[in-house]
């Protein structure tokens, strides 16, 4: 079935076609069908939270929380919405994603185009699902990189009720200078800050929500053991590993490969592995890792496990392969 519709979607520009699967499986939500209903649970618990299974959507399939109970009839046990800002905000100008067919890839630079965050809660309050969902917050574009602290603590302070934890994207390659907070002083400002508020909203609210960094498979080996520093320090709840990469080595001479942008798909999927070890290893079990970048098989996902993440994440191989890989890694991926 799924080939057809690909064919379908393929022939439309990518944006185009992203925009139609979020429509169809907003509508999909409402009907009575679902595809997870004869997937067996394999419950897994991470960061104080019980995940019905350990595949997740990852954050840009759903900006703005409008499929939700789409998304989560595929048989997914996590979904992550955004990345949301503050204020809505046009991205960057299209076209701006672009197909690598051959390698299965995705080059992107859509620059967090959301519908703002008051949105996205709107739309989280009307979806039926009542699973894990992670709430991915960022900066808007037009804020100086000295000022990007206000936008998260805004996007924390409001999406806290709604999510069950929520994860600070400071690594997508598509808004200027937003890779900067990753490193030294500025990341350390960061999280030091919003652990402050985690604990104030946790108070407030009468609940502690884990708060997650995603970070991006560029670093280097000193720049990851920096970066798990922090994490240890502040006690960031979790990280994610990783956002696109800016790479061009597993796709190079391809059509579009020379696209500015972030790629994702199969061609990132040694990288983010070895980010996800070299993590493992600095971290030596003191907080978890949520696998995303690159997973388009049950192996690729497994050596992302054995690698050592806790959970996993998958969006671009959707694109390629259909729903159905989501129902092979629910059913085969060890823990």
């Amino acid at each position: 079935m799924y080939p057809l519709i690909k064919k379908a979607l393929f022939n439309l520009d990518a944006e185009n076609a992203h925009q139609f699967a979020i429509q169809s499986l907003k509508l999909f939500g409402k009907t009575p069908f679902s595809l997870a209903c004869s997937l067996p649970d394999n419950p897994t618990e991470v960061m104080g939270l019980r995940f019905k299974n350990p595949i997740g959507l990852a954050a840009g399939a759903d900006k703005n929380g409008e499929a939700i109970d789409g998304f989560a009839k595929l048989g997914f046990g996590f979904i992550e919405v955004g990345t949301v800002t503050p204020v809505a905000q046009d991205g960057n100008p299209r076209p701006r994603q672009f197909r690598i067919l051959e390698a299965e890839g995705i080059i992107n630079r859509n620059g967090f185009n959301n519908l703002g965050v008051d949105v996205l809660i709107e739309n989280v309050k009307k979806a039926k699902y009542n699973g894990i969902l992670g709430i991915n917050i960022g900066k808007n574009a037009i804020t100086p990189i000295e000022h990007s602290l206000d936008d998260y603590q805004i996007c924390l302070r409001k999406v806290y009720p709604h999510a069950s934890y929520v994860t600070v994207n400071i690594s997508s390659p598509n808004t200027k200078n937003l890779r900067s907070l990753q490193y030294g002083e500025a990341l350390d400002d960061l999280l030091r800050s919003l652990k402050a508020e985690q604990a104030q909203l946790s108070q407030k609210f009468g609940g502690y929500k884990p708060l997650v960094l995603k970070i991006a498979p560029d670093l280097s080996a000193e720049e990851i053991a920096s970066v798990a520093d922090s994490l240890v320090r502040h006690q960031i709840d979790g990280v994610i590993a990783g956002n696109t990469t800016l790479s061009r080595d597993s796709v190079a001479g391809l059509p579009f490969a020379d696209q500015q942008g972030g790629l994702s798909g199969k061609p990132l999927n040694a990288l983010s592995t070895q980010l996800i070890s070299q993590l493992s290893q600095e971290l030596n079990g003191k907080l978890p890792i949520i696998g995303s970048g690159g997973i388009h098989s049950v192996q690729s996902g497994q050596e992302k496990i054995n690698a050592g993440a806790s959970l996993l994440q998958l969006y671009s191989a959707m694109i390629y392969q259909g729903p159905d890989l989501v129902r092979q890694l629910v059913r085969k991926i060890s823990i």
